[in-house]
């Protein structure tokens, strides 16, 4: 049997100052196969972003082992590693720097990583800039002067450049309005398709999920409640808790609302079977 592309083996992860001692994830074994879009789901606190963190190496794991492609991984990553595993955030502002033009922050990555010939590495910028829906002469422009939609974009074109094999998208579109979240989202689900990338999509919009993820990982206070397809997940959950979030997706359209009331009628007879 091969090994997963990602994997997480009994991970925990404690966070101390001089007071106190908070375990953000524990025990936690997951497992993201290649070409897959896995979405990390749960309430603020739940650890989700905990677990992207130790993913792309920002800090170490207290116990347990983070895996890619079969190999052990550390904080101390390597610029393949770095390359392999790009981040995308949920405010584009603050990934983006302000004092640095589009291009030059495209071209950074294509500078940093040594990829292509560097004669040609200003088209490359172009033809990034291209794939993500903006003129090639945004390259000019600086983060500043662009919408929040289009700051998102220049950030996805800057981890394409390096040509990555996982993305880590913690809370994407989550600081976007509804019609520039959705054009964001048909965006990364383009890429995914073309470059045959794998997902690590953290978040807790249960609508997105239902629209773009192959499995789901559902968690509770920096413990993993439970797993499996998104068709699994979203027609039969088996936790309150999991029952209880697909219960509170916001409805448009009766469909979404008869979908949100079976949830909360199986809880009701639950706690009445408890109560009697």
């Amino acid at each position: 049997m091969s090994e997963p592309f990602l994997s997480l083996e009994s991970v925990t992860k404690r966070f101390r100052s001089a007071k106190h001692e908070v375990t953000a994830l524990a025990d936690v074994s997951i497992s993201v196969e290649r070409g897959e879009c896995h979405a990390i789901i749960g309430e603020s606190g739940s650890g989700k972003s905990t677990l992207g963190g130790l993913v792309l190496g920002l800090f170490e794991p207290s116990s347990g082992l983070v895996r890619f492609k079969g190999e052990a991984v550390s904080a101390r990553r390597s610029l393949r590693l770095k390359r392999a595993i790009q981040l995308i955030q949920q405010n584009p502002l603050s990934a983006l720097n302000p004092r640095r033009t589009v291009g030059q922050s495209i071209r950074l990555a294509l500078d940093v990583h040594n990829i292509g010939e560097r004669a040609h590495r200003s088209e490359r910028v172009a033809d990034l800039l291209g794939e993500v829906g903006l003129p090639a002469d945004y390259a000019r422009r600086t983060p500043l002067g662009l919408s929040g939609g289009e700051r998102q974009r220049v950030a996805i074109a800057r981890a394409l450049a390096c040509e990555p094999e996982l993305l880590v998208l913690d809370e994407p579109t989550s600081a976007l309005d509804v019609l520039v979240q959705a054009r964001v989202l048909q965006l990364l689900m383009r890429a995914h398709r073309q470059h045959n990338l794998t997902y690590l999509f953290i978040t807790h919009d249960l609508a997105v999920v239902r629209t773009v993820a192959d499995r789901v990982s559902v968690f509770q206070k920096g413990r993993l409640v439970e797993g499996g397809t998104a068709n699994e997940i979203f027609a039969a959950p088996q936790s309150a808790y999991t029952r209880g979030l697909l219960g509170a997706i916001p409805v448009v359209t009766d469909e979404e609302a008869s979908f949100r009331d079976r949830f909360r009628a199986v809880d009701a007879v639950n706690t009445a079977e408890k109560e009697a």
